[in-house]
């Protein structure tokens, strides 16, 4: 990277963590730090969203799909866009209200508040495991693109930089911080993306032409993609905007029901189709490139030798001139920092609230537990940078820690809001069951029935569980109001 590049680069990090410190200066207590004084509008908050849903992690994944597989690899965020306005009718107006009356700061509250305190712990704990996993994706993310970007900078080392910045950029910020920057950022993002990235790596491949000529047809088809590919897809993004940490704090955040709303009607059409096209039509110029002999220069030879994630760095390393390249760099670093420290904050959250809450709030200030938290966010940043250094594939981990949370808390929170008289020890039950059942099923099984994803069998399990115990409990209790 050219000293310029370079220096615009660490200009722009400064940027942001100057606006994080003073942000810290403003958070009074745990409710300015966590959803902001509950005053959000509905454009910051949608930008937030889509830029803590999307982020760098899956802006690199969906560059390795679009390497892989082409534009049907947009078909992923699809499922996004469908979650978020699902969630905007049938979530929103229930967790809102909820949210305004009892003054909720995490997700599982509701599950404190509809069932008892045990499942709230339980699925604090799920939730924490989970962006643990989530906030690891994210620095991987990072790694990755530092390491295509900068010369002789290995792996290991970028996600020991990536990591200290990612920490340290959340620990010092709250709510407020990471959605007014998540703004800037993702509009930088886009309009690098649209005017920079996009025309320069379509011209430096040769056009149209060139890729028809380098790839197979069906790279350029939305069909070439598998009904179990979608389905998995689905089943895993879809549940996410029911169960998402970072998703209540933002509904928490907005001013009402009617802001956040709007807010995920926003993201879910930056999410497709804008996002998910841009991602894999930047992927796919990567597979041009790389079988054009593109990145031959950065030491990459044959197409099966350079990572699929890779690709799009080492594209916009390769066609970005001085300047453009350390405002893209800058970009998606910054993307991938706004959805680590939201799911930093999450973990923290739930650790904080729902996990140590008992113990961690006795006689204590407001400003007492605000720098509790923050140590809370530190200790889970340096587990997920540990974490981070035994996974290589950046939507892999995202994808196992979205399957870990949607199968452990889908069902019970969908019975919860829905449905009257559940029971608490089927909630807890279904939590167990869908998380065990699918971590197995990950970790020992590699043939699965029809191709199916293992969160299918944890989901289905988990609502077997739950409706089973909630049948037995119902009968139980109308034997003894008979008796």
């Amino acid at each position: 990277m050219h000293l310029l590049d370079l220096a615009i680069f660490v200009i722009y990090m400064l940027v942001m963590l100057g606006v994080g410190f003073f942000f810290l200066k403003k958070n009074k207590d745990t409710d300015d730090y966590y959803v902001g004084g509950r005053k959000m509008g509905p454009w910051h908050v949608g930008l937030s969203v889509v830029a803590t849903d999307v982020g760098g992690g899956f802006s690199i994944g969906l560059g390795g799909l679009g390497f892989t597989m082409g534009i049907a690899g947009s078909w992923m965020l699809f499922t996004g866009l469908i979650g978020a306005w699902l969630a905007a009718v049938l979530l929103i107006p229930k967790v809102s209200r909820l949210s305004k009356a009892h003054n909720f700061l995490t997700f599982p509250q509701i599950f404190g508040h509809f069932y008892n305190g045990h499942v709230a712990l339980l699925a604090g704990i799920i939730s924490a495991i989970g962006y643990l996993g989530f906030t690891s994706s994210q620095i991987l993310a990072g790694a990755k693109l530092a390491s295509a970007s900068f010369i002789d900078l290995d792996l290991n080392t970028a996600l020991i930089i990536m990591g200290v910045i990612a920490i340290v950029y959340t620990v010092m910020g709250g709510i407020k911080a990471v959605i007014y920057t998540d703004t800037i950022q993702w509009i930088i993002l886009m309009t690098g993306l649209i005017f920079i990235g996009i025309p320069l790596g379509y011209i430096a491949i040769g056009g149209y032409d060139a890729i028809a000529a380098t790839l197979p047809a069906d790279f350029l088809s939305l069909q070439n993609i598998s009904w179990q590919t979608f389905i998995n897809w689905g089943i895993t993004i879809i549940p996410i905007w029911f169960v998402g940490m970072t998703l209540y704090q933002r509904i928490y955040a907005c001013r009402g029901a009617k802001e956040a709303r709007k807010a995920w009607f926003i993201a879910g059409l930056f999410e497709w189709p804008i996002m998910a096209m841009m991602g894999v039509l930047l992927g796919l110029f990567a597979r041009v490139g790389a079988e054009q002999g593109m990145f031959q220069e950065l030491g990459f030879g044959a197409t099966n030798t350079v990572d699929a994630e890779m690709g799009l760095p080492l594209l916009l390393r390769s066609v970005l001139p001085v300047g453009l390249m350390g405002l893209m760099m800058s970009a998606y670093f910054s993307a991938i920092m706004s959805t680590a420290d939201s799911c930093l904050m999450a973990a923290s959250g739930n650790l904080l609230t729902d996990v140590f809450g008992k113990w961690l709030h006795l006689n204590k200030s407001d400003k007492s537990i605000l720098r509790t938290s923050q140590m809370l966010t530190l200790v889970v940043g340096i587990a997920a940078l540990v974490l981070a250094t035994f996974m290589q594939n950046v939507l892999e981990l995202m994808l196992y820690s979205y399957a870990f949370m949607v199968s452990g808390l889908f069902i019970p929170v969908i019975g919860a809001l829905f449905f009257k008289n559940t029971s608490s020890l089927a909630a807890f039950l279904a939590m167990l069951t869908g998380g065990t059942v699918t971590l197995s099923l990950i970790l020992f099984s590699t043939d699965l029935p029809f191709g199916l994803d293992a969160n299918i069998y944890g989901i289905t399990a988990s609502l077997g569980m739950f409706l089973v115990v909630n049948e037995i409990r119902k009968r139980q209790k109308l034997k003894l109001a008979n008796l």
